[in-house]
């Protein structure tokens, strides 16, 4: 098991046993052949990173089926839409250059449309950079690597700002990624991205953030420590709520700017709380341990008390869960969605059925487990009878 950035041996710590591809959403005829790795986590102390030791290759995930849309939540477009702002306010001017990495359905590059901003997505999921496309959102539909940016030479050395959203996590080859962004970007040009935050997930014991396409899981001291080996360096850290509590990270070249005096503080703050070393992953395996069973438990308790159970929101995050703690459909009649990919397949591994967010409305089910518990304040005000009704939302993580 060897660290993605350093080739250096991991100290694996933890196996969530087998797992199927998080957004592996599938019908009956596919049961059969279903796709399974083992998810084991590992620790590098030289660079402080968490990180997957396998998982399902990147072409196998963003694909044509791909069933994550940006714009399907009313919370991530207001986020994304701050962001846009701030990155106009802070970094971005008349006739500027912007890629954005993963730019999805173009959620976040439509705030630049009416600007004079040259903006190009790298989006590798067809139908989504079709949609996006569509909205006269330039948007290649590939991959962001050294050999995907040959086709925009005339922004070699000269992008003011690549940004990315909870996407660098789920790129297995970092080294390639930080290289060409290091070919594209000018002399003082800025890589600002966002992605879930690993003290977060350690606190809120919120494991199921791990699944195949999060390859990493960033803390400050470890992106601090990862561009240094690129000749770059972190510039700023901005803490964000989305995801559960992320971080956004501002990295320019070695010595070409005024560095924040906060990462001096959240890096101290972090070894303070061991999050740069082993014992803190050792002490997540211990609590993540003690979840899965509360978690079961409570699901028991629920249907010796003949509560009916369904799932809410049939996300990445809900595969995990239900793999870890080995619940199926003898426990949880179905998982309510709005993705109409998802509708009428079935969850990864579990074989949960997936069906419309009407039946929820319909059924009127006593339980609801809330996968998608980061977009709780969005989901309980639209959901606001289902409590008021008697309803019990429920998670692994706390409410």
């Amino acid at each position: 098991m060897k660290c993605k950035i350093t080739d250096e041996k991991l100290n694996p710590f933890m196996s969530f046993g087998k797992m199927p591809s998080a957004n592996g959403f599938l019908e009956k005829k596919d049961f059969a052949n279903e796709f399974f790795y083992d998810m084991e986590v590992g620790f590098s102390e030289k660079i402080s990173l968490l990180q997957l030791n396998e998982f399902s290759h990147p072409e196998k995930v963003h694909n044509e089926r791909y069933p994550f849309y940006t714009s399907s939540s009313q919370n991530m477009m207001k986020h994304f839409q701050s962001f846009a702002n701030w990155l106009t306010e802070k970094y971005l001017g008349n006739g500027s250059k912007l890629i954005e990495i993963g730019s999805n359905d173009g959620t976040l590059l439509e705030n630049f449309k009416n600007m004079n901003i040259e903006a190009i997505g790298y989006e590798p999921s067809k139908t989504i950079a079709e949609l996006a496309n569509k909205k006269n959102i330039k948007t290649l539909n590939k991959f962001f690597n050294s050999q995907n940016i040959q086709d925009i030479n005339h922004f070699h050395s000269s992008v003011d700002v690549i940004c990315s959203a909870n996407v660098i996590a789920h790129i297995p080859d970092l080294r390639d990624v930080i290289k060409s962004v290091d070919k594209l970007l000018s002399s003082k040009g800025l890589l600002i991205f966002e992605e879930p935050y690993l003290g977060s997930m350690f606190s809120k014991v919120s494991y199921d953030q791990i699944y195949d396409e999060h390859i990493f899981m960033f803390s400050i001291s470890s992106i601090n420590k990862i561009f240094d080996l690129f000749d770059f360096e972190l510039i700023d850290v901005l803490p964000q709520v989305t995801h559960g509590g992320s971080m956004r990270y501002v990295i320019g070249r070695k010595n070409k700017h005024k560095k924040s005096d906060i990462i001096s503080k959240l890096i101290d703050d972090e070894q303070n709380k061991e999050l740069d070393t082993i014992e803190s992953c050792l002490k997540f395996k211990k609590a993540c341990e003690i979840s899965k069973k509360m978690t079961i438990e409570k699901l028991n308790k629920f249907k010796e008390d003949n509560k009916k159970i369904c799932g809410y929101a049939a996300t990445a995050k809900s595969t995990t869960v239900l793999n870890y703690c080995n619940v199926g459909n003898d426990i949880i009649d179905y998982i309510c969605d709005t993705t109409k990919e998802k509708i009428g397949k079935f969850s990864p591994g579990t074989h949960i059925p997936i069906v419309p967010v009407s039946k929820f409305h319909e059924d009127i089910p006593n339980v609801a487990f809330l996968f998608a518990w980061n977009h709780k304040e969005e989901i309980f005000a639209k959901e606001k009878s289902f409590k008021e009704n008697g309803g019990i939302w429920f998670s692994h993580v706390a409410l």
